[in-house]
């Protein structure tokens, strides 16, 4: 679409294990659905695919955190609803 530009990740700090899911050694991904906010916050973050073992929680912690250059329509910051994933891999 003309005149629209996504939004872009500037800032995403990586999600922690939880314990049961470190002791378990389970990894994975998790499938969130957000809006990020004309200013480039998240919000109203919902799991779409889930891995469990606490680490729907742990990626919805992290990506609270996140900050996005918002999307732009016309030139202007506008929201938008986005997926995201989030990786858990134990090194």
């Amino acid at each position: 679409m003309a005149g629209v530009i996504v939004p872009r990740l500037i800032y995403n700090p990586e999600p922690t294990f939880s314990d049961e899911a470190r002791k378990s050694k389970t990894q994975g991904s998790v499938t969130l659905i957000l809006v990020v906010g004309a200013d480039g916050h998240t919000y109203d973050i919902h799991v779409q695919s889930s891995l469990g073992m606490g680490l729907d929680e742990k990626a919805i912690e992290a990506v609270r955190r996140w900050r996005f250059e918002p999307a732009k329509f016309n030139g202007q910051p506008v929201a938008t609803q986005i997926a995201v994933e989030v990786n858990f891999h134990l090194y």
